[in-house]
């Protein structure tokens, strides 16, 4: 059994594009290199077929993928932050645990913890917007009536949300602190992989749900085929976890948004407006908009399908209470569909938003609190926070895409989405 607990890895090589505006001898090296890499994992692949991956081997492959603006894709107006990554919010850590075993189990967990200390003693303000409520988001209830989150968040399979939740459980229950605990609300948030993954297995453990929470850390946030994303799809092609964020100027409070996506979903694939879905040919409703097919639609293809879920998380270090933190988390939604996601009737679209800011932290004691002052920030003053937000989560959807690698399970193969040819589709349309 290979199990492994992948958290934030080291820094990867820069993989630069070349374009016009780019002609010095380095960045051309990267670009004659590439085609050479993917013969390399091609090989590589032939030479391990048959054998069990283990987390790190999944890891090490996701490596040899750029992200997104690596190669030139520039979302939106808004800057960075150094890591372009949830973690560039003070003090939020990210955890994974990567189950690949055998030729049937793809799946896996991620945490996000807004603080290391203990969550329920000190909560943070937190809101859930819920685009399509086609899932099984454990927590959102009391997180929408008391504008509070008290646990890490966790991600995973549809099917394991309760026994994560139960391992959860365990792991709050044991802090120092909570012994006189006799309610938590865990907040879990799930997608289907179960076209790559035997869900019904549910092979979450305790001890994989306490590895991503423990070992969770700021830094690199590793994307792609790792934790709740390891069986997941997105738009035909093989999805998984993403993150970016943005700065916003010191003129405008020079606050942080990062976001991290699990994506399995599905639609047209748009790409800084390009419609890469569509010159790829695997896009929803493809076949059915096929004049000369007059069979049925194929199952099987999942380039045709937009069911599945999408579960958006949002951190900043703006000082945002629970009412204007489900506004900001609202226009996640706005991201999402800049990137050519349907909706589906079938596809779960979540957000969860929270602020980590020490102003409206919720310190509990185990005598009541009175009341207690705080200092927000005004309506007027979430706008940049809200484009933040729609940059930031449409760039991590890229993510998930770019870094995401082919992956067969149950007896289907997801290819990873063509970085080559996508590249080409996005400079014809000078999207690049």
């Amino acid at each position: 059994m290979a199990r492994a607990a992948v958290t934030s890895g080291p820094n990867r090589p820069m993989y630069l594009p070349s374009t016009r505006q780019n002609r010095n001898p380095r960045r051309l090296t990267w670009a004659l290199l590439l085609p050479l890499f993917g013969i390399i994992l091609g090989l590589h692949g032939n030479m391990t077929k048959g054998k069990e991956k283990s987390g790190q081997d999944v890891r090490a492959a996701v490596k040899e993928r750029p992200r997104a603006r690596e190669m030139g894709i520039k979302t939106g107006i808004l800057p960075t932050g150094p890591l372009n990554a949830i973690t560039d919010v003070a003090g939020v850590l990210v955890g994974h645990t990567t189950i690949v075993r055998a030729d049937n189990v793809r799946t896996g967990v991620t945490a996000v913890l807004p603080h290391g200390g203990n969550l329920f003693r000190e909560k943070v303000p937190g809101a859930i917007f819920v685009g399509n409520g086609f899932g099984k988001l454990m927590g959102s209830t009391q997180v929408n009536e008391l504008g509070e989150i008290e646990t890490p968040i966790v991600l995973t399979s549809t099917l394991s949300v309760p026994r994560v939740a139960d391992f959860l459980l365990d792991y709050m229950l044991s802090l120092s602190g909570n012994e006189d605990v006799q309610s938590v609300n865990p907040v879990v948030a799930e997608t289907n992989d179960g076209y790559l993954n035997d869900i019904r297995g549910r092979h979450i453990t305790r001890e994989d749900v306490l590895s991503a929470i423990k070992n969770a850390k700021g830094g690199t946030v590793e994307e792609g085929c790792v934790g709740a994303g390891t069986g997941t799809v997105a738009f035909g092609f093989k999805g998984g976890i993403g993150t970016s964020s943005r700065k916003l100027p010191e003129k405008l409070g020079g606050y942080t948004v990062g976001v991290l996506v699990q994506t399995n979903f599905g639609g047209v694939l748009t790409i800084n407006g390009a419609p890469v879905g569509r010159e790829l040919g695997k896009y929803y409703l493809r076949e059915e908009l096929d004049s000369n097919k007059t069979q049925g639609r194929n199952r099987n293809d999942y380039g045709n399908r937009a069911d599945g879920s999408v579960i958006i998380v949002i951190a900043s270090d703006a000082p945002v209470d629970a009412r204007n933190l489900r506004r900001m988390a609202a226009r996640a939604m706005m991201g999402l569909a800049r990137t050519g996601a349907a909706g589906s009737n079938g596809s779960g679209d979540y957000a969860i938003a929270f602020s980590t800011a020490s102003d409206v932290r919720i310190v509990t004691t185990r005598e009541q609190a009175g009341p207690r002052s705080q200092k927000t920030l005004s309506n007027d003053a979430t706008s940049p926070l809200f484009l933040a937000v729609i940059e930031a989560t449409e760039e991590a959807i890229y993510n998930s895409l770019f870094r995401a690698i082919t992956t067969t399970g149950r007896g289907h193969t997801v290819d990873a989405l063509p970085i080559d040819k996508t590249l080409e589709i996005l400079r014809k349309h000078g999207a690049l």
